[in-house]
C-alpha cells in the first residue's frame, strides 16, 4: 500500500514538472492563431505580452494592425505590439489588462490568465458578459 501511495505522489509531481518547478509566465508562447507567438515579459510590476511571431508577419514583415475597431490605431506595426498590459498575480493565476486580439480587432478590459497543469496558459478575456478563451502553448 505505501508503495502504491509513493507511486502515486512521484507520478503526479513528475506530470507536472513546470509547476513543481516554480514556473514563470515570462517566455515566448505560441498563440494557436495562425502561427502566432506573443513573448510576456515583466514590464514594471506586472506582466505584459507582445507580438512576436505570426505567418502573416512571415509574409509581410510591415504588416499593419488593419483589423482595428479603432480607424486611428490601424497603421501600428503588428510586430512588437502589445496585446496584453498589467497582468499581475501568481503564481497559477493572474489577472489584468487590456488584452488585444488582433487576428479579429477585438479587445478586452480585463483578461484571466490561468497557469494549466499541463503546462500552457488559458488565456481569458470577458466584454461586458461575453468571453473568449484561448489556450496557448510555450514556444520551443
Amino acid at each position: 500500500m505505501k508503495q502504491a501511495v509513493l507511486a502515486v505522489a512521484v507520478a503526479a509531481t513528475l506530470g507536472t514538472p513546470t509547476l513543481a518547478q516554480g514556473a514563470s509566465i515570462t517566455g515566448v508562447w505560441n498563440t494557436g492563431s495562425k502561427g502566432g507567438k506573443v513573448q510576456i515579459y515583466r514590464c514594471g510590476d506586472a506582466y505584459c505580452g507582445r507580438i512576436v511571431d505570426a505567418a502573416r508577419l512571415r509574409a509581410n514583415p510591415d504588416q499593419r494592425d488593419e483589423r482595428n475597431s479603432n480607424p486611428r490605431l490601424r497603421d501600428r506595426k503588428l510586430k512588437g505590439l502589445v496585446v496584453l498590459r498589467d497582468v499581475t498575480g501568481g503564481p497559477t493565476e493572474w489577472s489584468g489588462g487590456p488584452v488585444y486580439d488582433p487576428e479579429t480587432g477585438d479587445g478586452a478590459r480585463s483578461a484571466k490568465i490561468t497557469l494549466l497543469s499541463n503546462g500552457k496558459l488559458r488565456i481569458k478575456g470577458c466584454v461586458a458578459v461575453f468571453c473568449r478563451t484561448k489556450i496557448w502553448t510555450r514556444a520551443k
